[in-house]
């Protein structure tokens, strides 16, 4: 079906279970798989799929995340604000990928989801809109209290996963490709049960997060008319969002089988 026709591909949030996507558009390269007429990203899902957006292959793409995840090279810790790291480091990783190009530049078209904080609603920035692909991924990765928050045009903009952590219903076409990391597959309902209470209250606080995101998506699915949307769920219960010094691990992962989940 993905071979011959248009089609939307969407990549979830997830931060580190991200790192799945391109274990899973290797398998699209080695099957042929037609390339998308739009690619649709949330956080780390769209910082990859950003990469996507402007002819890069999935072993080039591999690389830079196994960089990016020595969280040594881009980490800056922030002693004033509203976030807990910096985002420098991490703007020059994107600026020498992407200079000055903006969103309406790459070669398949690209949309960014991010959510406004002023008010909690979505923004989505595509082609439409005159900004540096490199804002936009500052944007749509700025976890609130974590990564520093991103300003553009007097706006204020954080991470996309608080308002759709899958955005297929920003799909343009009838036929939607997705990859969730964070779906059902990377739900664990087995209680934590660590010698430390800190770490049993962290992994309590991402079960819950996961949850969230679930119903989030779950809705969403239910809202599409008139589409074809398939759904590929890389089973990432075993991993945590942040676990990045495990990307070689969750790189294979992608690179399974996976079932799909047409709707």
């Amino acid at each position: 079906m993905y071979n011959k026709k248009k089609y939307s591909l969407v990549l979830s949030g997830g931060g580190a279970l991200g790192i799945a996507h391109i274990g899973v558009i290797e398998n699209f390269e080695k099957q042929n798989l037609n390339k998308p007429s739009e690619i649709i990203g949330t956080s780390m899902g769209g910082i990859i799929g950003a990469c996507l957006s402007i002819g890069m292959k999935s072993n080039d793409i591999y690389k830079l995340i196994a960089e990016f995840s020595k969280i040594r090279k881009w980490i800056k810790l922030s002693f004033d604000g509203n976030a807990i790291v910096k985002t420098k480091k991490v703007e020059k990783i994107f600026f020498d990928l992407f200079g000055d190009k903006k969103i309406k530049d790459t070669i398949i078209p690209l949309k960014i989801v991010t959510t406004k904080l002023k008010n909690g609603k979505v923004k989505v920035f595509s082609k439409k809109d005159d900004i540096k692909i490199v804002d936009a991924l500052l944007a749509t990765m700025a976890i609130p209290g974590v990564f520093q928050e991103k300003t553009i045009n007097n706006e204020v903009y954080v991470d996309g996963f608080l308002t759709d952590n899958l955005g297929i219903r920003f799909a343009k076409h009838k036929r939607i490709l997705a990859i969730d990391v964070l779906g059902k597959s990377a739900y664990d309902e087995t209680l934590p049960n660590n010698l430390l209470k800190t770490n049993n209250i962290i992994e309590m606080l991402e079960k819950s997060m996961k949850l969230l995101i679930i119903n989030q998506t779950y809705k969403n699915k239910k809202l599409l008319k008139n589409k074809v949307l398939t759904v590929i769920e890389p089973d990432t219960k075993k991993f945590k969002t942040y676990q990045f010094h495990k990307y070689e691990e969750l790189y294979k992962l992608g690179k399974g089988l996976f079932p799909l989940y047409t709707i």
